[in-house]
């Protein structure tokens, strides 16, 4: 029977769901499969060697540029291994990856179509059209011209438990941070895809406004093995956990009802904090220590053309929604774009400090550069000729910044945040307000955090690895 070896790159610090749930189905089939995170493993040659299938999960930028090296290194140890990519990331970039070595590419809910190629792969009939799973619908995808199997996949998984074992265990992983204590953290998701179309986000462009619910039984099934192996705090990774807010409410509350000690984080956009914002309290009561929410922009231009969904006054608004229930949140940001202004950057220091949230955000927060990979929403927004050429081995369309000062801005806090001690951010903070108000040729300014404003105190609970893509 064909073997297989299922690579992970990077999945900022968790425990990947992107290899267990292949994992569960494969196996659940009868084949051998090895799994095999190379953000705290060496890639296993002898395995590489002998593998007939080799699956690398690329589902976010990081790990798309880490997976074709990796895929570089098998092909080197075994020419005659099927390479598949699969993922958000992957799924973008199929040209590219199908012109540079790999023999296939999928997005979506890609277990079933896995399994497909895996058995194709077996019984010697790769490149025929194999015979959908039950209920299966692909999208045309001009790429398929080395396995007819690479597509996007939408149709309704039917989701195993996923089957962690192999996989190292909670102690490799990003710790949950609270109150000066470190604790082993699991990872679950409720759902797979979005409700939302924001478009710089590279899920829109793979399920076009669909989601997907895990079922309640599966989601608890899998906390209650990762509590098992010892994690105190679950981070539920879904785009957003609000999607569905039913059945978001419906898992938080039968973790609670079996783990009262466990806390939990969730990711969920602006609009959801406010639209939903009688569920907050219950939330936090729960056993929520915090939240994610992409406010990403202090500019309503730049969230217009974002497609975010809020406005500036929104998130404030959240913010005094979130405060009322005690729960802190995490804001990630999106602060270097093509009409983004100096002037914008500066606007978003001074909110971030004014509403004492220096301490919730991480200086590469402060970094983030847009990415515009293929097939990104921004693309059919953009006037003609915006974007520059498709950089195909960097994943992205070319762009700089009219103001060349914003461009030398990004470099340079870049190289500050990947320096920075985590556990120093109003230092790192204040190094980036130096950097940005002596190129607005302004001196920065002279006063105490907060100003009055909103507080989130005390310091948000956070985990060990920050967020980026």
């Amino acid at each position: 029977m064909v073997e297989v070896l299922l690579l992970a790159c990077y999945e900022l610090g968790h425990q990947p769901l992107s290899l267990a749930w292949p994992a569960a189905v494969l196996r659940r089939a009868g084949f051998a499969v090895r799994t095999v995170d190379l953000s705290v493993e060496s890639l296993p040659r002898e395995a590489a060697a002998r593998a007939g299938f080799v699956g690398i999960a690329a589902p976010m930028h990081t790990a798309l540029r880490l997976g074709v090296r990796a895929a570089a290194e098998v092909r080197a140890l075994n020419p005659a291994a099927h390479i598949c990519f699969y993922g958000h990331y992957a799924w973008l970039n199929g040209d590219y990856l199908l012109g540079t070595g790999a023999d296939s590419v999928m997005g979506g809910e890609v277990e079933a179509a896995l399994l497909e190629l895996v058995r194709g792969i077996e019984s010697g009939v790769l490149g025929n059209e194999p015979v959908p799973s039950e209920g299966a619908r692909k999208i045309e995808t001009g790429f398929s011209r080395k396995n007819p199997v690479s597509g996007v996949h939408l149709a309704r998984p039917a989701l195993p438990l996923p089957d962690r074992d192999g996989l190292p265990d909670l102690s490799h992983y990003a710790r949950y941070l609270a109150n000066g204590r470190y604790s082993l953290s699991g990872y679950v998701e409720a759902t797979r895809g979005c409700l939302h179309t924001c478009r710089h986000c590279p899920i829109t462009p793979v399920y076009g406004g669909r989601f997907f619910v895990v079922p309640v039984e599966t989601v608890m099934a899998d906390v209650r093995a990762q509590v098992a192996a010892g994690a105190e705090h679950i981070t539920f990774g879904d785009p957003d956990f609000l999607n569905g807010p039913g059945h978001a409410m419906r898992l938080a509350r039968a973790l609670h009802a079996e783990f009262p000690h466990l806390t939990f984080d969730f990711t969920t956009k602006v609009e959801h904090i406010l639209r939903h914002r009688q569920l907050i309290p219950e939330l936090r009561a729960l056993g929520a220590s915090f939240v994610v929410s992409a406010f990403e922009s202090v500019s309503d231009e730049v969230l217009r053309r974002l497609d975010k969904g809020h406005t500036r006054a929104d998130m404030d608004e959240a913010l005094h929604v979130l405060a009322e229930a005690r729960l802190p949140v995490l804001p990630t940001w999106l602060p270097f774009t093509p009409w983004t202004t100096l002037d914008d950057y500066l606007a978003m220091l001074a909110w971030i400090r004014e509403r004492g949230l220096i301490a919730n955000v991480p200086a590469v927060q402060l970094s983030v550069r847009l990415l515009v990979p293929p097939g990104s929403a921004l693309l059919a927004e953009s006037v003609p000729g915006f974007f520059g050429p498709l950089n195909a081995p960097a994943f992205s369309y070319e762009w700089r910044h009219p103001d060349p000062r914003m461009d030398e801005l990004q470099a340079r806090v870049t190289l500050l945040a990947a320096n920075a001690p985590a556990d120093t951010p109003h230092r790192a903070f204040a190094a980036v307000e130096q950097l940005a108000y002596t190129l607005a040729g302004r001196p920065p300014p002279q006063r105490a955090a907060g100003n009055g404003a909103i507080r989130l105190r005390p310091a948000p609970p956070r985990l060990t690895e920050d967020w980026f893509c």
